[in-house]
């Protein structure tokens, strides 16, 4: 087969020779290995590769993939990386537009073929000696946009879809020694107009890139359906299995192979150690179980309790062929009586949106980059996270396993610049909409991203995509979703567009209503619980009125809360023209059409700082117990600085008369400056019955070393009215009042 440059134009060509997608786990050769940590199957390929540009396909070197070609013209660059962010083409981000937008007049499925960049990728390796005489693939985890595949001179494969992997097999052109990889990826394809979201447009092998081998018996695919009894104690495991052998003709089924099943505790204790009773199921599938486990922990955020699973497989020899681990949790979400459920008890969501960010590297991020966002998570009380707006990498969910972070993992599609034409809904062209030549296109990217994720217990909702209208395409992934996996719920923010397709999602969810609306909604006795799957649009001074967003919690069941718009900034060092270094946002970098600094509305600066708008996350976040405890450290803290005030302008005053004044006792300075949470109590719910909000008891009793020194006070106050420290507090406060919270939490 030859590749051909139409299939960047045609939809309907999205993958040529692209594997199955498949689960996410890795494979040992013996128990050694599996001890180490280190998986001697597999080879990376990430590193410094030979690289060409060119600014549209006609300027391409067309035939650099043949094995005669000359590459001495050609330069370097770093894999994984964008193109753009290493000194090719131009930065840009743009929001609701489509890039070419008051360029070139295009409608789906164009593509400007004068202003569509392309990056020839070279590289070459030697087989390590634990590949060699195996079947050998190789993966590229994330490409933008659309790429073409040759090994040794020879058509591999085409794909599309810039955030799930792509998996080839090379066995047929890979050589121990001396193989030549080329890859010719471009910015543009008829997927562009899917993957219209909201940042910077690069282009790229931007995810890592590797070979693997397969045993001469391997395991492609799992799925263990980890769930939880209604009792909340008993744990169940199915297990659905798939095989390959080096020879299609080889048998796969439940004589040819045996499978030990290992089920082990957190603390290390093992729950299970035998053999699995495999049994046939449609599509070449061997499935097993339901195993129960009687006692187990529920998997949570409070909890996030993970056991281990450790398949291992044998030939009908009986020798082990590879031991495959993974995590799994526990847990039990349902949608009952309108409530979403998880182990028996409402969820609620304090969510975010994050998308993949790094300010040198872009999407291109590494794992301390994950691991910085869920310390921030976990110190900021965030419980939720939306993949926005395309499935992340694979180290992510495990993060969120390990964390308890409950996840919506949302489809690779957006396409708003189709539908949404200056702020106005006019969908007469969009896409996917209805359109048949677009549904496989978009059921392709549901499917890669459920089998790659299926095994995660984070992941409680599988989304659609991101403002792309409605229609039958978008219909006919939700119904994928939910007929392949009923332990999770479905989502899709769009069917507010056009209720015909209410169908599509199993909540309601909207973006950026007020309180007012949310309150309209939830009156109205609705079947389905109501989320935000955006809100609080965190640009500027923002966030102030989160307080109203909280509050609804309480008084209504439905309302089971949301992620706010976003986690991170975008934002991009450069040099600024006063030779400084700086964040740059949109136009800072030349782009047009952009959307300048829309591309800053997160919680954090890009370079990772915190805003001050997180200290309100962090505080409305909290339970309201916490929050209780938050008012009343607060409150310690500022009578701790208003007494050193009070003792300094004590001196200044005694030094000014040339009188020093004998310092007041400690304890005694304490007592008059204890403030009683009673009272922080009693001011809040008078505050809220003003408000006509059902007041809420937040309070603690005081501590009882604070009961005497509080008597203390109540007399001293009235004798010490006039005082230099109690004008001095007066004061202070006339000029700056207790805030409602605290500053720093």
């Amino acid at each position: 087969m030859q590749a051909e440059l139409n299939w960047l134009e045609d939809p309907a060509v999205f993958q040529v020779n692209r594997l199955p997608a498949h689960s996410d786990h890795t494979w040992y050769r013996s128990e050694q290995e599996l001890a180490a940590g280190c998986q001697a199957l597999r080879q990376s390929l990430n590193g410094r590769w030979l690289f060409a540009w060119s600014p549209a396909p006609a300027a391409r070197p067309a035939d650099f993939y043949r094995e005669d070609f000359d590459l001495s013209a050609f330069g370097g660059i770093q894999v994984p990386g964008h193109i753009e962010l290493q000194g090719f083409g131009q930065i840009q981000y743009i929001n609701t537009m489509y890039p070419w937008d008051g360029r070139s007049f295009l409608r789906p499925p164009q593509i400007d073929w004068n202003d569509n960049p392309v990056g020839s990728y070279v590289t070459f390796f030697d087989l390590e000696q634990a590949l060699q005489g195996k079947r050998v693939c190789i993966s590229f985890q994330g490409v933008e946009q659309a790429f073409y595949v040759w090994l040794n001179g020879q058509f591999v494969g085409y794909s599309e879809d810039s955030f799930t992997p792509s998996d080839f097999d090379l066995t047929p052109y890979v050589r121990p020694t001396g193989n030549r990889l080329c890859v010719e990826v471009y910015k543009r394809s008829s997927a562009a107009w899917l993957e219209d979201q909201d940042f910077f447009r690069f282009s790229g092998i931007f995810r890592e890139v590797y070979l693997y081998a397969k045993p001469s018996l391997h395991l492609e695919d799992l799925w263990l359906q980890a769930g939880l009894e209604p009792d909340l104690c008993t744990g169940t495991l199915g297990l659905r299995l798939r095989f390959s052998r080096e020879s299609s003709a080889e048998p796969c089924g439940p004589a040819a192979l045996r499978v030990e099943c290992r089920v082990a505790a957190p603390g290390g204790g093992v729950l299970r150690q035998g053999p699995l009773a495999l049994s046939a199921a449609e599509g070449g599938f061997l499935t097993a179980g339901p195993l129960r486990f009687e006692g187990v922990r529920p998997w949570s955020h409070s909890d996030p309790c993970l056991y281990t699973v450790t398949l291992a497989v044998y030939d009908a020899a009986g020798r082990l062929q590879q031991l495959v681990p993974y995590p799994i949790g526990f847990r039990r979400f349902e949608l009952k009586g309108g409530l979403m459920l998880l182990n028996g008890e409402r969820l609620v969501l304090n969510g975010v949106n994050r998308h993949e960010w790094n300010a040198r590297r872009g999407r291109s991020i590494g794992r301390a980059d994950m691991e910085q966002a869920i310390e921030v998570f976990r110190r900021s009380n965030i419980n939720a996270v939306r993949t926005c707006h395309y499935p992340n990498q694979s180290a992510w969910y495990a993060l969120c396993d390990e964390n308890g972070i409950y996840v919506m993992d949302e489809a690779n599609l957006e396409s708003h610049g189709s539908w949404q034409k200056m702020g106005a809904c006019e969908p007469s062209w969009n896409v996917p909409g209805s359109l048949p030549q677009w549904r496989e296109c978009v059921l392709d990217r549901a499917r890669s991203m459920f089998e790659r994720d299926k095994n995660h217990p984070s992941i409680l909702f599988w989304s659609c995509g991101n403002e792309s209208y409605a229609g039958e395409c978008i219909l006919a992934m939700s119904r994928y979703f939910r007929r392949q996996d009923p332990s999770r719920l479905v989502h899709y923010e769009g069917v507010f567009w056009n209720r015909a397709f209410n169908e599509a999602s199993d909540v309601e969810s909207r973006m950026y209503a007020s309180p007012a609306q949310v309150r309209e909604y939830l009156e109205s006795k609705p079947e389905k619980p109501y989320l935000l799957c955006e809100y609080m649009h965190c640009m500027g001074n923002s966030l102030g009125g989160m307080e109203s967003y909280i509050r609804l919690l309480d008084e209504f069941p439905q309302y089971q809360g949301g992620f706010i718009w976003d986690y991170m900034d975008q934002a991009l060092w450069r040099t600024d023209p006063l030779g400084r270094r700086a964040l740059g946002y949109g136009g800072d970098f030349g782009d047009r059409p952009t959307d300048y600094a829309f591309s800053g509305n997160g919680l954090l600066f890009a370079d990772g700082s915190e805003k001050p708008a997180l200290q309100e996350v962090r505080y409305w976040y909290a339970s309201s117990a916490r929050r209780a405890q938050f008012d009343w450290e607060n409150q310690r803290q500022k009578a701790a600085a208003l007494r050193q005030l009070a003792a300094e302008q004590q001196v200044q005053q005694a030094a000014h008369h040339g009188q020093l004044q004998d310092q007041d006792d400690p304890a005694d300075l304490e007592a008059r400056n204890v403030v009683v949470v009673q009272d922080m109590q009693h001011d809040q719910q008078a505050q809220e019955r003003k408000r006509g909000v059902q007041p809420h008891r937040i309070g603690r009793e005081l501590p009882e070393k604070h009961a005497q020194p509080y008597r203390l006070q109540q007399k001293q106050q009235t004798r010490d009215k006039n005082t230099p420290a109690q004008k001095f507090q007066q004061l202070f406060h006339s000029v700056l009042p207790p805030p409602a919270h605290p500053a720093h939490i």
